[in-house]
């Protein structure tokens, strides 16, 4: 068993390390602050061609694998959750669901722009009233037949050209705001249950009647938009529609297999961003005549740090790696995001502890990582839910 980075894993792992240390750093904590988005930062990205890592070449990608995407991910979250979060909407629920489900015309018009970084992307499928329930939804997407003036919710009629007409509330959606394409998950059966769910991509721009109604204001990750949209009568043409209808549920399942080593990956970065910082501080700062990194109650802090990040990355690359083989990843996407998203969460708590009252002040990144680590143990699936998953892959 080889645990080794392959080498060009590694190239591009360096390289979008310099861009972190040179262009995010600086001013994570300003974007932050001024809960600004850095169009700057997403267009040095894509100037380094890691817009769409896993994506193929043929549509604009870079022709990677899940690992490598886990490592740049990680690199990212490592100096600004927000970054990091952004980007993995973008690539993991903005894009992979266009490259695995789509056609080339589909992914010639919507795929292209988002991996050569032209725009940004987003999926919706959450709404106010479905939380952990995300397939209980009322968005809904019905046909409109021109020449009769009639709606309709059988898919069929979409076979005659005719229109879909997309009504209905959307929550917590990354990027929405800054996104040149969103998919939208939309009941077209209503009887059908998960089988009457289907996926739509809208385009904010020229779509009317698509409107984002709130950017909201969270406890972190401001830089990174979460936003309430609004769809009131946007009518899409049939080509809009990824897949066949009915399709969208297990479109999202794949799709969250995928994004949950995403934010796996994210939670390593943000736990290593918080452990550098703390073993940076305790180093330097001296108290009864020595660094406090030499007290025992400092240095089991940052030992046990190192530990838990070791475990959770670990976790994170077997399930890119079997991601790459084609395996089914469903039980290990579920354990890395839930291990690794309380080892974030954890990590940056001791470190807020480790540097005492500094670590409580914007001065300092650890309250930074702190307040987005939370998140990771929210998104895309709770860790209650992980265990759900992993409870029903084990039998129970």
């Amino acid at each position: 068993m080889d645990f080794r980075i392959p080498d060009e894993h590694r190239m591009m792992r360096e390289a979008v390390r310099d861009v972190c240390e040179a262009e995010i750093e600086p001013i994570a904590q300003e974007i932050e602050d001024e809960h600004r988005f850095p169009t700057e930062v997403f267009d040095e990205l894509a100037a380094l061609d890691v817009m769409g890592v896993p994506v193929s070449e043929e549509y604009g990608g870079l022709g990677g694998d899940q690992l490598m995407y886990a490592l740049i991910v990680e690199e990212l979250g490592r100096v600004s959750g927000a970054v990091g979060l952004s980007y993995a909407a973008h690539v993991s629920l903005a894009s992979k669901p266009i490259e695995a489900f789509g056609t080339d015309e589909q992914k010639e018009r919507w795929l292209r722009p988002l991996a050569e970084g032209e725009h940004m992307g987003g999926w919706a499928l959450t709404e106010p009233s479905s939380g952990s329930d995300a397939s209980d939804m009322e968005t809904t997407a019905e046909t409109d037949t021109a020449e009769q003036g009639s709606a309709s919710s059988a898919p069929e009629a979409t076979q005659n050209g005719d229109e879909w007409v997309l009504n209905g509330t959307k929550q917590f959606i990354t990027n929405a705001n800054v996104a040149g394409s969103i998919l939208v998950k939309a009941v077209t059966e209503p009887d059908a249950g998960y089988d009457g769910i289907s996926t739509f991509i809208v385009d904010p721009e020229n779509d009317e009647g698509f409107e984002v109604t709130a950017v909201w204001d969270k406890m972190g990750l401001n830089a990174s938009p979460t936003c309430e949209i609004q769809l009131d009568d946007v009518r899409l043409p049939a080509d809009r529609l990824l897949g066949e209808p009915g399709e969208g549920w297990e479109q999202t399942k794949a799709t969250l297999d995928g994004g949950r080593i995403s934010i796996a990956a994210l939670s390593v970065g943000l736990a290593q961003g918080a452990y550098e910082a703390a073993k940076s501080y305790a180093k330097e700062r001296e108290q009864f005549g020595q660094p406090i990194s030499k007290f025992d109650a400092i240095r089991n802090k940052l030992v046990a740090m190192d530990r838990n990040i070791e475990r959770s990355r670990l976790l994170t690359h077997k399930a890119a790696w079997m991601y790459d083989q084609g395996e089914d990843v469903t039980k290990a996407s579920s354990l890395a995001k839930l291990d690794a998203s309380e080892t974030a969460r954890e990590v940056a708590e001791e470190a807020v502890q480790t540097l005492g009252g500094y670590g409580y002040t914007s001065d300092f990144a650890p309250q930074r990582f702190y307040r987005d680590a939370k998140l990771m143990e929210i998104g895309e699936g709770t860790s209650e839910i992980q265990e759900l998953v992993i409870g029903r892959e084990l039998g129970l």
